[in-house]
């Protein structure tokens, strides 16, 4: 990483956590010089990516200061304790969301895709052609059942960044993120036993469950600190919970980065009552903070977290490779990964390791990190204009997603094929619950580059919602 970039992601999140406030005079550049020991254009070329994203803004003749704050949504509602677990539903609203075939006419705010299009992949793509003309095509035979060496040899590499220190044998690469989900699930519990999840919390992990007969317990989440770790305690207490699964960093849907104290008080919670973590942590690398967010594993010292990541999201989700480091349960989900899928595909395993080793994918994912910044703060700024008043927002510190609140009563999925003719799609907010929660809620996606086509999209949103919500006050006073 260069040393202008490291220096401004640092100044970023000293802007973000709130050390140098809206309005606050920056460091010099001659004094960050000496501070820093690095040139006085190095620290100049650090203050114009500050200012390309919005951070910062020069005074003439009197240096940069933070951007002043901009009007931000109130936060959504954190939901109240479930009374009990329960057997996972909403498949059928699942199914509406991933079987929409992607349409140029349909503006897709629903799908978790992150942005393909960037200039940064193009090593990538170089990379897979130069397997497909090697004479011995190395991508098509089969490789082991825990992944191609050079590609858990990179992986091993680049997870220094999360403070994990693991060896490319403790890792198993996965078709995606999802069957490290699957498999990490499955090795560490049986038909009918309970897993305490975050609320709101990813439909897919929900899903496994519901398809090995096991059932959830939603633990009440709040949108800046992370699941409530004393509803955990208490349901720990109450109920024979085998495992915790949540997303603690740029959490999806919510995009909070559970603060490192917080996730220490976790995992002693789970060490305490001898429950395993199955930690998802896909969007940990698009952390807007630098460095990015420590994983639970990395203060792991038992084993008992099984740590579940893919390039879907920095990179492609059309590779279809993730990964899994299962600690203790290593052999448990070697064994389910064999039963499930065998080998993963080893051309896009090949392909992604000369990525990494190339040095090609810090740059990327650095540019896409400050990409979805500046895409957030244009979506949010939007959804205050378009959307009906009252409307609360998340504050994502990271990845692509934008959690969204309106008020009590609404019904997104009325909302949603409302859409539908106007050529939008959004992910309602019920599917990120077990119990179907969350009916006011919807979650939009803003990877793609703000433009007229997404503004009008996100325009459209907020008129329809404006409508219904105008047609359910005229139903109440009617009713009066």
């Amino acid at each position: 990483m260069t040393l202008y970039v490291n220096l401004a992601e640092l100044l970023g999140s000293r802007i973000e956590q709130g050390l140098y406030r809206p309005g606050d005079r920056l460091p010099s550049v001659r004094a960050l010089s000496v501070e820093h020991g690095v040139s006085l254009s190095t620290v100049q070329q650090a203050y114009r990516v500050l200012e390309d994203n919005g951070l910062a803004a020069p005074r003439p003749k009197s240096g940069y200061y933070v951007s002043e704050a901009r009007q931000l949504p109130a936060l959504p509602a954190i939901s109240r304790a479930a009374q009990r677990p329960v057997e996972i539903s909403q498949w059928d609203l699942v199914v509406e969301l991933i079987r929409s075939v992607p349409r140029k006419d349909v503006v897709q705010l629903g799908r978790g895709m992150p942005d393909i299009q960037a200039p940064t992949l193009k090593p990538l793509l170089r990379s897979m052609a130069r397997l497909s003309r090697h004479e011995d095509m190395p991508g098509l035979y089969y490789d082991t059942v825990q992944g191609t060496l050079a590609l858990r040899e990179q992986i091993a590499r680049l997870l220094l960044d999360s403070g994990c220190h693991l060896a490319p044998s403790d890792l198993v690469v996965t078709t995606g993120c999802h069957e490290a989900l699957s498999s990490s699930i499955r090795a560490v519990c049986e038909p009918g036993d309970i897993v305490a999840v975050d609320s709101p919390s990813f439909f897919g992990a929900m899903q496994t469950l519901k398809g090995l007969g096991m059932k959830a317990l939603e633990i009440p989440t709040d949108p800046i600190t992370g699941i409530s770790l004393e509803a955990l305690e208490l349901a720990l207490e109450q109920w024979p919970i085998k495992a915790i699964q949540l997303t603690p960093s740029c959490n999806n849907p919510l995009g909070y980065v559970m603060p490192e104290s917080r996730k220490r008080d976790l995992l002693t919670l789970a060490q305490r009552f001898d429950v395993a973590i199955i930690e998802d942590d896909v969007y940990g690398d698009l952390a807007f903070s630098y460095p990015r967010p420590r994983t639970l594993k990395s203060f792991d010292e038992d084993g008992r977290v099984l740590l579940c990541s893919s390039f879907s999201k920095t990179l492609a989700p059309g590779l279809r490779i993730g990964w899994v480091a299962p600690g203790r349960y290593l052999d448990r989900v070697l064994h389910m990964k064999y039963i499930s899928t065998g080998c993963t595909a080893t051309q896009p395993q090949l392909g992604i390791a000369d990525f990494i080793r190339d040095g090609h994918y810090e740059p990327h994912v650095r540019r896409m990190r400050a990409q979805y910044q500046r895409s957030r703060d244009q979506m949010t700024d939007w959804v205050m204009r378009y959307f009906p008043p009252g409307t609360r927002a998340s504050r994502p510190q990271g990845g692509f997603m934008l959690w969204i609140e309106l008020p009590a009563g609404f019904d997104t999925l009325r909302l949603n094929r409302a859409l539908l003719d106007q050529q939008v799609q959004v992910a309602v907010g019920s599917i990120f619950s077990a119990s179907g929660k969350y009916r006011n809620c919807l979650r939009m996606n803003f990877a793609s580059k703000p433009d007229a086509v997404i503004e009008q999209a996100v325009q459209r949103v907020g008129a329809a919602a404006r409508s219904q919500l105008a047609d359910m006050q005229m139903s109440t006073e009617e009713e009066g």
